[in-house]
């Protein structure tokens, strides 16, 4: 990989690690609907405009029912839910739950079916991975925290389903063109309930400072810098990010929030992060298919 290459790897695992903190802090004066209304207009304000100057909004007018089922998957319903459950689960625990993103992707390809059939190998990844999960959720979380739990799930499988519709039913569609389109929908969709909760006083600089960064940065700037990252280093080498966003939203957790650093969350997140490379590899000599979007645009 080339020092370009290893530049965008590293300010991508660091840009999509730090959303789970931000929005820690962002739910805090905003409501969840006030802030993916928030977050979605400042990200659409800046892509939109950029895919229509490269045209990349008419050629998705075809095929715009698998656009706003994309959008709902990977944007409209699990921001939702990731903001709403970070209210009760500390941005650590958040961060490392999506990390299962991989593992439940796994399942989804082989149910529907395809070239990519498990072997003994993936199984005990998968198994591995889903220990993880069960160590995280049985140490570390409180009897009133499983519906936030429950969120976060739904939104991993979200996050799984939404490169399945990327790859099946948008392939070759303009990447910067799906994104804008899902970004300014959903901000459309939430704008009525974000705009009347709104609250009374100017939030904190704080606050202002994590919307604005979880738009702008977060958001719009990583999916350019996401794009770049596949011309530099291909596709399959760029998604490996997703293993690496997890360990820096626990990192920031720990040591910007305080958030606690058990037994439970650094075995889960070791057995996740093993089980979801064993899961997901695929045997030498085996050609890998192209990733359009990345696995849960945080």
């Amino acid at each position: 990989m080339s020092r370009r290459g290893w530049i965008l790897f590293a300010a991508m695992a660091v840009i999509w690690g730090v959303p789970y903190l931000l929005i820690k802090i962002a739910v805090a004066e905003l409501t969840p609907a006030t802030l993916v209304l928030l977050r979605t207009t400042v990200a659409a304000a800046i892509l939109v405009p950029l895919a229509a100057t490269r045209g990349d909004i008419r050629p998705l007018l075809p095929r715009w029912p698998w656009v706003l089922a994309y959008t709902f998957v990977e944007v409209a319903a699990p921001w939702i839910l990731l903001s709403d459950a970070e209210r009760r689960l500390s941005s650590s625990l958040a961060g490392l739950l999506i990390a299962g993103v991989p593992l439940v992707g796994a399942v989804l390809v082989w149910i529907i079916g395809g070239d990519d059939r498990p072997d003994l190998r993936r199984v005990i990844g998968l198994i591995v991975g889903f220990v993880g999960v069960a160590l995280v959720v049985g140490l570390d979380v409180a009897t009133d925290d499983l519906v936030a739990v429950a969120e976060v799930g739904l939104v991993v499988v979200g996050y799984a389903i939404g490169p399945l519709i990327i790859s099946r039913r948008l392939q070759g569609a303009p990447s910067v063109g799906v994104v804008a389109s899902s970004l300014a929908v959903t901000a459309l969709v939430y704008a009525p309930i974000g705009i009347a909760q709104l609250p009374a006083r100017v939030p904190s600089g704080q606050v202002l400072f994590a919307v604005s960064f979880l738009g702008v940065v977060c958001t719009a700037v990583a999916f350019l810098l996401f794009f770049t990252l596949i011309g530099e280093v291909g596709p399959i080498r760029a998604t490996i990010i997703t293993y690496f966003n997890p360990a820096v939203a626990l990192v920031l957790g720990v040591l910007l929030l305080n958030e606690p650093f058990t037994i439970g969350i650094a075995l889960g997140f070791a057995l996740i992060a093993v089980g979801s490379y064993v899961a997901t590899r695929r045997p030498r000599g085996i050609a890998e298919p192209g990733h359009a979007l990345p696995e849960g645009s945080r």
